[in-house]
């Protein structure tokens, strides 16, 4: 958006190729809105989609529809794609290089080998990652969640997966699956740092859910050496309420939604062409109203989401959780009020 408004904009990615990051690969509705005005059409890609969910408390299995049909899509291809389209777009696309600290007062990105770009305005989308420069403050990463990413191949026990996504409940954290373009099933889970210091590994971590959440254990399996991909402290919850000139917090930088809503995406597309747009319209002066907006408008959702995952995470409260879900027509209404668009 930046390019296309006559911007001349520089895009930074430290990796070389393509990759995966610990995100559900879950695409709600007003994601594929956003990505359809993007002109980009994940389902010519292989996306496959999602029309209900599954909701898994030890052997209770409850099944709802979405409001709207959703998607599942890795975001390997996700990201690869929309590079392909800011690339596309006139953006400069620079990939295997990484920013090694940012000084905000000068708008200077330092890169590892020691060169420095130095811009009008910065657009930082770190995920939940932190940069040096940037940081959020420390009380709010102290007590985060720690987020597990892995692949299931092959078939799964029990109930077709196509169609749907799951989301198993137990104490202390939640998991989710769904099907991905090329037919593997990508299983996330988020737990408390208490939950996981316990089990020490997300191997045992799993092992130790096997009774408390069958179901779930009967869709992993028995094999041990399963690769994960992990991160500690997901700051939960956080929103960007204010900044300086000239920087613009996008997606987890901006607002970090609990993971069960499943709105990760759509708020980093949404942050990425609010920021765009402030830019072309404002400058650099722009990203403070930019900012005190969009936190504004992840208010609700935000924490909508989080008092779902309190009472998805906690044994007193999962069952009123799940008999409030049953409840025709309520599972859509929350599902549309922890949407951002």
């Amino acid at each position: 958006m930046l390019a296309r408004g006559g911007v001349a904009a520089t895009l930074v990615e430290r990796r070389t190729e393509p990759h995966d990051v610990v995100c559900g690969g879950f695409l709600g509705w007003d994601t594929l809105a956003t990505l359809e005005r993007l002109k980009l059409d994940i389902f010519s890609l292989g996306a496959r989609p999602i029309t209900r969910l599954r909701l898994v408390s030890g052997r209770h299995v409850l099944e709802v529809g979405l409001p709207r049909q959703a998607a599942g899509f890795s975001r390997k291809s996700l990201d690869a794609a929309l590079l392909s389209l800011a690339g596309a777009g006139g953006a400069t696309v620079r990939r295997g290089f990484a920013i090694r600290d940012v000084d905000p007062a000068t708008r200077t990105a330092r890169l590892e080998d020691g060169e420095e770009l130095t811009a009008e305005g910065l657009f930082l989308a770190t995920g939940k990652h932190e940069l040096r420069g940037l940081a959020r403050p420390p009380d709010f990463t102290r007590e985060g969640a720690v987020g597990l990413r892995t692949v299931l191949r092959g078939g799964l026990q029990g109930k077709p997966l196509d169609g749907c996504v799951e989301l198993h409940l137990f104490d202390g954290g939640y998991a989710g699956l769904l099907m991905q373009e090329d037919g593997s099933s990508n299983l996330c889970l988020s737990v408390t740092k208490k939950r996981f210091s316990r089990a020490k590994s997300p191997g045992a971590l799993v092992k130790a859910l096997k009774d408390e959440a069958p179901l779930l254990g009967e869709r992993v399996g028995h094999e041990d050496e399963r690769h994960w991909q992990a991160i500690a402290g997901v700051p939960y919850g956080w929103r960007a309420d204010d900044t300086r000139d000239g920087l613009f917090r996008l997606g987890d930088q901006a607002a970090v939604i609990s993971s069960l809503a499943g709105d990760g995406v759509a708020i980093a597309l949404q942050s990425g062409i609010s920021a765009a747009k402030a830019f072309l319209r404002d400058g650099p002066s722009g990203a403070a109203a930019y900012q005190t907006a969009f936190s504004r408008q992840t208010k609700v959702p935000l924490g909508l989401a989080d008092l779902l995952r309190g009472a998805a995470e906690r044994p007193l409260s999962r069952p009123i959780l799940m008999r409030l879900a049953a409840v025709p027509g309520l599972a859509s209404w929350v599902s549309r009020l922890t949407r951002i668009t």
